[in-house]
């Protein structure tokens, strides 16, 4: 399985030779909370990536946290945009077609695609055809980023980004440059580019304006099955975004849905990694001891492991 901003190039690839555009954003998101991260962007106004990014997410007009899996909206066709549709008018962009990659176990990534002249039926259906596919792909390539972490790698602590209310960093602790170095990695000599972090912010942004009730925090993996989680919140009038591991139940929860396990067996992944044994899970559970051993096996086929401790070592990166 290719790494994700590899699988999303191909993708974007294989998607132009159907469908014409002039550029492109495509997110990963996290399932749960559906905030972006991680952009893989060929846009015209980098240099406005902050203002960008702060219009998107205060643009209820196609936002991907409402569009229904396999949708796809355009701007062209929308009564309204505001404020997006004047930015990218700016920069000669008539059409705007928006696809949230979803399925049952959440949000994996939204795709926009930008272009100079309207989108037709066509393309829409055309766009509308790879959903389900892409979304499989993006769900399958970060379930295989859980593995065992070597033994003896270092346990990050947090740091913390400063922006003020346009996104614009205004301080950050010390290490906070490395962290954002290897989140998104810069072109030769440029600084690095805290997308993932004005992401969250401008999520912090869109609930305190009522357009979205999302929390603005999004889990993203940066290395040898290490996640990293990033949350925004106020600091008096400026926005900070801390940058810190994810914690045992934010990889718990984020194993279970890559791996497409039901209700049931993410319940009995929780328990196996509290300590209890099967005795334990079938009495807190009111399932036979049989029927857990069942369910287990289920959690072994899904997650390619073949052992308690093998299954949490990639579940907890222990």
């Amino acid at each position: 399985m290719p790494d994700d901003r590899r699988l999303r190039a191909d993708l974007l690839e294989r998607l132009r030779r159907a469908v014409g555009f002039d550029a492109y954003a495509f997110l990963l998101t996290d399932p749960a909370t559906s905030v972006g991260s991680s952009p893989l962007a060929d846009v015209p106004m980098l240099d406005r990536l902050p203002r960008l990014i702060r219009a998107k997410y205060l643009t209820t007009t196609n936002r991907w946290t409402s569009l229904d899996a396999g949708q796809v909206a355009l701007l062209s066709q929308a009564r309204d945009g505001e404020p997006l549709r004047t930015l990218l008018a700016e920069h000669g962009i008539a059409d705007v077609a928006s696809l949230a990659l979803r399925d049952r176990y959440g949000c994996w990534g939204f795709l926009d695609l930008w272009r100079r002249t309207p989108f037709t039926t066509t393309d829409t259906a055309r766009i509308a055809r790879a959903a389900g596919p892409f979304t499989a792909a993006l769900r399958q390539a970060q379930a295989a980023t859980f593995v065992a972490r070597p033994a003896g790698s270092t346990r990050p602590g947090p740091v913390v980004l400063l922006l003020s209310p346009e996104l614009d960093v205004i301080g950050q602790t010390p290490q906070t440059h490395e962290y954002l170095q290897a989140l998104i990695p810069p072109e030769a000599g440029r600084p690095p580019i805290p997308a993932s972090a004005y992401n969250v912010a401008a999520q912090l942004l869109a609930v305190e304006s009522g357009v979205d009730d999302h929390p603005p925090s999004t889990r993203v993996h940066l290395s040898a099955g290490l996640w990293l989680t990033l949350r925004a919140a106020r600091l008096g009038t400026d926005i900070a975004v801390t940058i810190e591991e994810s914690t045992p139940a934010e990889r718990l929860d984020l194993f279970a849905r890559a791996h497409t396990l039901s209700a049931r067996e993410s319940e009995l992944l929780t328990y196996l990694a509290s300590g209890a044994d099967t005795r334990e899970i079938a009495a807190r559970m009111f399932l036979s001891e049989h029927t857990v051993q069942d369910h287990l096996k289920s959690v072994f086929a899904k997650t390619n492991t073949h052992s308690r401790k093998a299954l949490l070592a990639r579940a907890l990166g222990a």
